[in-house]
């Protein structure tokens, strides 16, 4: 009991930390590269964790022993935030967080084509309840309608493609391998489409033209910035991992949609963001899917183990 209160514990502060880094983020995007941001994260971000784990006598390994599926997981992970910070740029933090929660049910529903499981109707019924509030939230149009508020929804398709392919290669790659993998598809990744942006023609497209700002290596305070969103995603990744290798995953899991509250409080006081009642009952729907998912898988494996032990 004491271990899940303390992984609860840290749950709550890494997605504080996830928050304060997508602030410091939604606050420099628009004459800062995404880019640059994601470059210089993932840098620092490889740095501390090589450190972390010489300070307590670890084993580093940059190498995967399955580098074609580590190659894919890495692209579908950079493109996949990539698209959730140009999203920022567009619509509020908070809606932005809710739709990028919808990734538990699209684990659900990939793991069935890709680990082949099976799906009862429980999880039929969580599936039904997110896309309700997913539609709120996106509140689809023929007329002005926002196509920026669909990125996030990608992000968490791309984020639960990259989690399912963990899961695979979790039998020989551990999660300290995984991390630096994710860290090395970021940095070749982000310098690569910086190089190719270059070429006017290609930045010229709407979605792509906040991606062709320059990078900015003068200016001290973006520096600093820079290094706070570096240190503090780093922080909260590590508090992430921590929470699920103390604690149970069942017991944490739900407790990540704090997030959501953090965001819905910094975007009203920092950047005057109100969701209308809409978008607002479509968090709460994403939220109790989300939930419903974790609490029923918890209650299904320990009724397996109880059969078991009988």
């Amino acid at each position: 009991m004491e271990n899940e209160r303390l992984g609860i514990l840290l749950i709550l502060l890494g997605m504080s930390l996830f928050c304060v880094q997508d602030i410091f983020i939604k606050l420099i995007i628009t004459n800062t590269s995404i880019l640059q941001i994601l470059v210089f994260r993932a840098i620092l971000g490889f740095i501390l964790l090589t450190g972390f784990l010489y300070l307590n006598q670890k084993r580093i390994s940059y190498k995967s022993n399955y580098p074609f599926i580590a190659l894919i997981r890495g692209t579908f992970f950079f493109l996949g935030f990539v698209c959730f910070y140009i999203s920022l740029t567009k619509i509020p933090l908070a809606e932005a967080n809710a739709l990028f929660f919808t990734n538990p049910i699209m684990v659900t529903i990939l793991s069935v084509f890709i680990l082949k499981n099976p799906i009862g109707y429980h999880r039929i019924l969580a599936i039904v309840i997110c896309c309700v509030g997913t539609l709120l939230i996106v509140k689809p149009s023929i007329h002005n309608f926002n196509w920026y508020i669909l990125l996030p929804i990608f992000t968490a398709f791309s984020y639960s493609i990259s989690m399912i392919l963990s899961k695979i290669t979790s039998d020989k790659d551990n999660s300290f391998q995984q991390s630096f993998h994710i860290y090395l598809g970021g940095v070749i990744l982000g310098s690569s489409l910086s190089i190719i942006l270059i070429n006017q023609s290609v930045s010229s497209s709407p979605l792509f033209s906040i991606l062709s700002i320059k990078w900015n290596l003068t200016d001290i305070n973006i520096i600093y910035i820079l290094i706070i969103i570096a240190v503090v995603g780093t922080a909260g990744i590590f508090c992430l991992v921590s929470a699920y290798r103390i604690g149970s995953p069942s017991a944490n899991a739900p407790f990540e949609y704090v997030l959501l509250i953090y965001s819905l409080i910094s975007g009203y006081i920092i950047f005057n963001e109100i969701p209308d009642i809409f978008s607002l009952t479509g968090m709460g729907l994403i939220i109790i899917s989300g939930i419903y998912v974790f609490v029923r898988e918890s209650l299904k494996k320990r009724l397996i183990a109880t059969i078991k032990s009988r």
